[in-house]
């Protein structure tokens, strides 16, 4: 059956259409790109230094102030959250925080592992089960904790796998709790990357983590992206930096987010100032729009 000539010139058409658009050039810039997948961390502050003279209305006020939309709070400072406190007035802390919109992330201890001397390691541990205790009445999920150097013609072995034992006991407590342990990248010796590995090859529960903390420490040996990918699989909710835009501070904050930004890092970037601007307020909004760039990649 022959085509009818309407049929014939729809044939045409289309194939002079489709002949046209093939030889028409495309721009690269008209093509659409790739949405960036938006980023789930956030942003807070931590107590030590800005924050240590403040009491806790005050401390919450100036995270809503600034944009930082939570905070570890850390121990002997002027809001006064520790151990000591009474049932009545953890659930009060608990209500400030749920009424304010603002997390309480968690608690920021001193507690320690280290001592060869048996009795302080033990009240190391108990203060820490009592932190535990504290942030689970008061509403936040968990409690950091550091390694804090080597003791002197104690083998560095022997340190790395009692701090690592500790580590585990203190973890299981805190499960129980619903409160993550969180090990600062902290002290002398016990700053360097290999060694919190090691530490973490003992300590293989599942509720500790690693804390990073953005110490002159992560720069050595391979750089900055090897340290950070030897210890990436056990980050917890938590990373301390300190003021991103700091022009004495030579640490590579951008190179640290695109890290995070290639693992989707959905924790916590808590800020721990060095600085003591008059304003904290207005500082703590500065670092709020510095972070939102480098959260970004812009």
């Amino acid at each position: 059956m022959t085509p009818s000539i309407s049929s014939r010139r729809e044939f045409i058409g289309t194939v002079s259409g489709a002949a046209l658009a093939a030889s028409i050039p495309v721009s690269v810039e008209a093509m659409p790109t790739a949405t960036p997948k938006p980023s789930k961390m956030q942003f807070g502050l931590v107590t030590y230094l800005w924050g240590q003279n403040m009491d806790l209305p005050t401390v919450i006020d100036a995270c809503k102030k600034s944009g930082m939309t939570g905070v570890e709070l850390r121990t002997v400072h002027k809001h006064g959250v520790e151990p000591s406190l009474s049932a009545s007035e953890r659930k009060e802390v608990r209500k400030r925080f749920e009424d304010s919109g603002i997390v309480l992330v968690g608690y920021g201890s001193n507690a320690e592992y280290h001592s060869s001397d048996p009795a302080k390691l033990k009240a190391n541990i108990e203060l820490t089960k009592d932190y535990i205790r504290l942030m689970h009445d008061c509403g936040a999920n968990g409690v950091k904790v550091k390694p804090n150097g080597f003791v002197k013609d104690v083998p560095r072995e022997k340190t790395i796998e009692q701090i690592g034992k500790a580590l585990n006991e203190v973890a299981a407590y805190g499960q129980e709790y619903g409160q993550q342990i969180r090990v600062e990248v902290h002290g002398s010796g016990t700053s360097e990357l290999p060694v919190i590995r090691d530490i973490f090859k003992v300590a293989d529960h599942k509720n500790v983590a690693v804390c990073w903390n953005s110490n002159g420490e992560d720069l050595k040996g391979d750089g900055l992206a090897a340290n950070f990918k030897m210890v990436q699989a056990r980050f917890g909710a938590t990373c301390h930096v300190r003021e991103l835009n700091d022009a004495t501070d030579t640490y590579p904050y951008r190179e640290l987010f695109k890290l995070f930004r290639e693992i989707d890092y959905s924790g916590w970037i808590l800020m721990e100032a060095r600085t003591d601007p008059k304003d904290k307020v207005a500082a703590m909004t500065e670092q709020r729009k510095v972070f939102d760039e480098m959260v970004s990649g812009s």
